[in-house]
């Protein structure tokens, strides 16, 4: 047994003050080693952090314990370290970007478990449409789902036209950990789609629980190990090194800060352009020191845990002083 964990959660709930909570729970992560990134808005949670075991466990504690999220589902992977290099728990309007008019709470897709899911698979009638970024379904897919080249989920509105056809079909969408289904499966339902359904917990959870069968290649997640195997029963690789043309399911972030583009190169190409994706990109003096990896840490987003850490001592302090008045 490997001595940390990867933990993947989403809970659609609604929070009153996010602010508060942002700054009680990075506290709880600096308290506990914990390393990941966090949102946290007034619909929700959404979050991926590392440590070990121990620590783990008193994350899925702390959250559990408070009746808003008692009922998280938490996806959880063995890993050999920490797969961050920081800690980000911010602050935003939606915990997945995506400006659809929905709301999971009112409508969302049906939820099928990763066994009924794949008893599904081979299923004339159904459909599987990948909700995931053009990047991501690149290094790895189920086998027959259709994609589409977008960037993100905001631009979903542009791409429902290439799968009209298919209205009255079964129509079963998934993506990594199920976030961004629950709004893609509800927006569905909105253009008229009459029989819509979801992967409850994604590809990671399929993976985690059935082996993974039938999905060719590798999932991206957003951590430093990049690309994780799901498929134990027949795997296979689908991508080509963006460089070479050589089978290659090592996904990268260009070493150029200003292109950043995501894509598999192999690990002599990766030497040969030192990190970088073209020549362009190798000489670009926006290029950032590659270590082997091809995984760059995001910048902060100017939070600064101590300022957190002060507003509760004050509040601390506040009702203290309304107590003993």
């Amino acid at each position: 047994m490997k001595p940390y964990r990867v933990l993947l959660y989403y809970n659609y709930v609604p929070i009153e003050n996010p602010e508060v909570y942002r700054d009680e729970h990075h506290l709880f992560c600096i308290e506990n080693n914990l390393l990941g990134r966090i949102i946290i808005s007034k619909e929700g949670l959404n979050g991926t952090v590392s440590g070990l075991v121990e620590d783990c466990e008193k994350y899925i504690a702390y959250i559990r314990s408070d009746a808003r999220f008692a009922h998280t589902e938490f996806k959880i992977e063995e890993h050999d370290k920490h797969a961050f290099h920081k800690l980000h728990v911010r602050v935003k309007e939606e915990i997945v970007n995506s400006d659809l008019p929905v709301d999971p709470l009112v409508r969302t897709g049906k939820h099928l478990e990763p066994a009924e899911f794949k008893k599904l698979l081979n299923d004339p009638d159904v459909v599987l449409v990948d909700m995931r970024s053009n990047y991501e379904h690149s290094v790895g897919k189920f086998k027959g789902a259709v994609t589409f080249d977008m960037e993100n989920l905001r631009e979903l509105p542009e791409h429902v036209h290439e799968i009209e056809h298919l209205k009255d079909k079964k129509v079963i969408t998934y993506c990594t950990g199920g976030i961004k289904c629950e709004k893609a499966s509800a927006y569905l339902i909105e253009k008229g789609f009459t029989d819509v359904y979801q992967l409850h917990g994604g590809i990671i959870r399929y993976g985690l629980e059935e082996g993974g069968e039938n999905f060719d290649g590798k999932c991206y997640v957003f951590d430093n190990r990049v690309v994780v195997d799901v498929n134990k029963v027949n795997p296979t690789v689908v991508s080509t090194c963006y460089v070479c043309g050589e089978v290659c399911d090592r996904m990268v972030n260009c070493a150029n800060s200003e292109c950043n583009r995501h894509v598999p190169i192999c690990e002599n190409c990766g030497v040969e352009m030192d990190g970088a994706c073209s020549s362009e990109c190798k000489t670009h003096p926006a290029k950032r020191t590659y270590d082997g990896t091809g995984y760059y840490a995001s910048n902060s987003n100017h939070y600064n845990p101590l300022q957190g850490f002060l507003s509760l001592r004050k509040r601390d302090e506040a009702d203290t002083k309304r107590l003993l008045s």
